[in-house]
């Protein structure tokens, strides 16, 4: 499986038991919907391995506890701390009307009043604030923040995305 066909989940954040159980920070509100997969996919060097779950509950509401087979003692869990884990894009429910997975808008094209701003080059999501970044006709990058009051129309068959931005929001940046 390829990291670009897949989706991040969450990241390995802790070890729970002696008995090799892993503590997950998933990248979602709902950490529950996770709680009956089969498998899933452990980022290693050598590329994306996947692991079966042998039990995954949650914990404390916010982080998941899994047993993987073949993760039986503290050494096998300590050696997967901090990896990353992802699933195949298509375990992803589909989105309609303004709702978007990031992944799904990168070369999007956004418009404001009928112009042309930009093709969405890429999601910064690190910040407080996730950012479409958004390379513009000239060349120049502008960050537009994902707003919902700022994100009028996602259109999946133009590959469009119509907003409306404060004005002056574009001017700051060039």
């Amino acid at each position: 499986m390829k990291k670009e066909d897949c989706f991040y989940v969450g990241t390995i954040v802790g070890k729970y038991s002696f008995k090799g159980e892993l503590l997950i920070k998933t990248d979602s509100d709902t950490p529950e919907t996770y709680t009956e997969l089969e498998s899933i996919f452990v980022e290693l060097n050598t590329g994306l391995v996947p692991f079966f779950i042998q039990k995954c509950q949650l914990h404390k509401s916010a982080l998941l506890r899994i047993q993987f087979e073949n993760v039986t003692d503290e050494a096998a869990a300590t050696g997967l701390l901090k990896k990353d884990l992802y699933l195949p894009l298509s375990f992803l429910p589909p989105l309609e009307g303004n709702k978007f997975y990031y992944h799904e808008v990168i070369e999007f094209t956004v418009v404001e009043d009928e112009q042309i701003i930009g093709t969405i080059a890429r999601i910064q999501d690190q910040g407080l604030q996730a950012l479409f970044e958004i390379k513009k006709k000239d060349g120049t990058l502008a960050l537009v923040p994902i707003h919902d009051d700022f994100i009028l129309e996602v259109d999946r068959s133009k590959k469009t995305i119509r907003v409306e931005l404060p004005e002056g929001l574009l001017d700051l940046q060039s």
